[in-house]
């Protein structure tokens, strides 16, 4: 699912500037309590101010980064019959859940897949690939659209942004006391924090901010048994069933980069420990899920 892999990126990437920038600053200085020991209380304090931000923020960008990295061109005025069919089925779709019209948006890309992303339910942007309308039946991309809708009208990217600033949170004040140690214990600095707290803890941060995705991975599977529920609702069980076996028969291999090949709408496929990456059940549990409601 792209909204997860471009949601966890921009934050990434927002949380290493802000964790720069704070540091050139000299922030990270009065996290040394009278020079030499850490200040835990501080630190918990300046993790969950940062921590927060940095989640928010790239809500905030979640639209805009999106755009601009796959490319999606908005609709504004259709100009032939699949983009008007893509923008009446999202407006009714939208209707039927309680929210207001999302922006709708086609990338290029051959790939079958399509996410929703926005800092609100009434703020919003579904996008669909080139690859999906034209491997698609209708009513399969019927309930594709259905089910990004649902992630809207779940609130799912704020849910997802409160959980990301929590695990921001401990992934920051992880990451300072690794330095602090590696500042202390390695490099034997005795007061303040020199340039190996700095570096270490960049280190960590972003080792561990991988490692803790997995929780928003863990999230994510789970929401999408909701989305699914909700597309069928609001496009019909068939229909969703269909979408997601179409999506099996296709076993086309991703052409998303290597870190985001689990973040397509089939969610993509790992074993072992690389299943605790994937931000979809396997698409068997989803059309069993569809069938036993």
């Amino acid at each position: 699912m792209k909204r997860i892999a471009l949601f966890l990126l921009t934050n990434l990437a927002v949380l290493v500037v802000l964790s720069i920038v704070l540091s050139l600053l000299g922030i990270d200085s009065l996290l040394a309590e009278n020079g030499v020991d850490l200040d835990l209380q501080a630190l918990l304090v300046f993790s969950a101010v940062i921590g927060m931000t940095g989640s928010f923020i790239s809500l905030a960008m979640s639209k805009w980064s999106a755009k601009r990295m796959t490319g999606a061109e908005v609709i504004t005025q259709p100009t032939n019959k699949t983009q008007r069919w893509l923008l009446e089925t999202v407006e009714r779709q939208a209707s039927q859940a309680g929210i207001k019209m999302p922006e709708v948006a086609i990338y290029q890309s051959p790939d079958v897949n399509a996410f929703a992303t926005g800092m609100s339910r009434n703020n919003a942007l579904v996008a669909v690939s080139s690859g999906l309308i034209e491997q698609m039946k209708m009513d399969e991309a019927e309930a594709v659209l259905a089910h990004e809708v649902s992630h809207v009208a779940n609130g799912d990217m704020v849910t997802l942004a409160l959980i990301q600033g929590v695990v921001n949170t401990f992934v920051i004040f992880a990451s300072r006391v690794v330095g602090h140690i590696v500042d202390r214990v390695l490099l034997k600095n005795e007061r303040g924090h020199g340039i190996g707290f700095f570096v270490s803890s960049m280190i960590a941060q972003i080792v561990f901010g991988i490692l803790a995705s997995t929780i928003v991975m863990y999230f994510s599977r789970q929401r999408e048994f909701k989305a699914d529920a909700g597309a069928a609702e609001l496009a019909g069980s068939e229909k969703m069933v269909a979408a997601l076996q179409r999506l099996q028969a296709i076993h086309q291999p991703s052409r998303l980069p290597e870190q985001m090949a689990a973040f397509g709408i089939n969610g993509g496929m790992a074993e072992g420990f690389k299943k605790l990456f994937l931000s979809h059940p396997p698409l068997e549990e989803r059309i069993a899920a569809l069938r036993a409601r």
